[in-house]
């Protein structure tokens, strides 16, 4: 393996980590914060941080297609995902919404393909499905037959976020990965500034430590820096070869769960996590065909 993927896989399983304290996070601000300041109010404060950032590098603009591509992970990964995932986690434990999160892979991969020119190769996808099959045998085993506006909420969210992963890493390659994040938390934040200073309220100075911890992390962490480490994660190891760390991802979440919100784990959790790392072992080694590249080498057989 050569530097790059290295560095790349370094990277993407350190933004995973950082990813997997996001719903536990959640879970305690949503109390003494509500839905609008935690799932919205997080960008607005990784706004001050950004503009601060860029006044002082005195940033250059982004081109008009790069502001296409912007929009488009700005509308996954600083609206959909933290406002939906606030909301599922209202009546959803963990553990539980971290096996939903666990799909992410599958649909990254998907959209690299459309978006970011990367064909995964068979024994790539045979080890994707082999984990998701994992996951989903988990969910069922927690009673997630039985679908709960949370658990929609969920999947759209997952979704929508694997469309901005796959163009967030794509972009990353010539704008630079923490610009990526940065300016599309610049792009949001306008829009939000509104909402959040209606839900704002007294009360909220009443939150116990825990709660304003959960709430910076989520804003500069989760928002920001986490998304740092991961387009440049992908950028250097490839979309879809990258992708398959956030296997872990689900896993890395209950045990989050267990650590700050006392949420139990069984032997099970453990033997699947196993198998889920396993898949992930094998499919980072799978050749990953650039589309690209494909297309001139069957032109220039022909």
């Amino acid at each position: 393996m050569d530097n790059n993927r290295k560095q790349g896989m370094l990277l993407g399983l350190i933004g995973i980590i950082c990813f997997s304290l996001t719903l536990p996070a959640t879970r305690i601000a949503v109390p003494y914060f509500g839905e609008t300041m935690v799932g919205l109010g997080r960008t607005v404060i990784a706004a001050l941080i950004v503009g601060i950032i860029f006044i002082i590098k005195k940033q250059s603009l982004p081109t008009k297609p790069q502001l296409k591509s912007l929009g488009i992970v700005a509308f996954g990964a600083v609206l959909v995902f933290p406002l939906l995932t606030t909301f599922a986690m209202k009546s959803l434990p963990v553990s539980h919404g971290a096996i939903e999160v666990a799909l992410l892979p599958l649909a990254t991969a998907g959209f690299a393909m459309w978006r970011g020119d990367e064909r995964p190769s068979k024994r790539y996808w045979i080890a994707s499905i082999i984990g998701a099959t994992t996951v989903l045998l988990y969910a069922v085993y927690l009673g997630l037959g039985q679908l709960q506006k949370g658990d929609v909420a969920l999947i759209v969210a997952v979704l929508i976020l694997g469309l901005s992963y796959a163009e967030g890493g794509k972009l990353a390659k010539e704008l630079g990965s923490w610009e990526v994040i940065a300016w599309a938390i610049l792009i949001g934040a306008p829009f939000f500034i509104i909402p959040v200073g209606l839900s704002l309220s007294t009360d909220m100075l009443q939150a116990p430590i825990e709660a304003w911890i959960s709430l910076l992390y989520l804003a500069v962490v989760s928002q920001f820096l986490a998304y740092v480490a991961w387009y440049k994660g992908m950028a250097l190891g490839g979309i879809a070869r990258v992708g398959q760390i956030q296997y872990l991802q689900p896993f890395f979440m209950i045990g989050f769960s267990v650590l700050f919100l006392g949420e139990s784990i069984t032997w099970l959790t453990i033997v699947l996590a196993i198998v889920v790392v396993l898949c992930v072992i094998i499919g980072k080694n799978a050749p990953v065909i650039k589309q690209e590249a494909d297309y001139k080498d069957r032109v220039m057989k022909t």
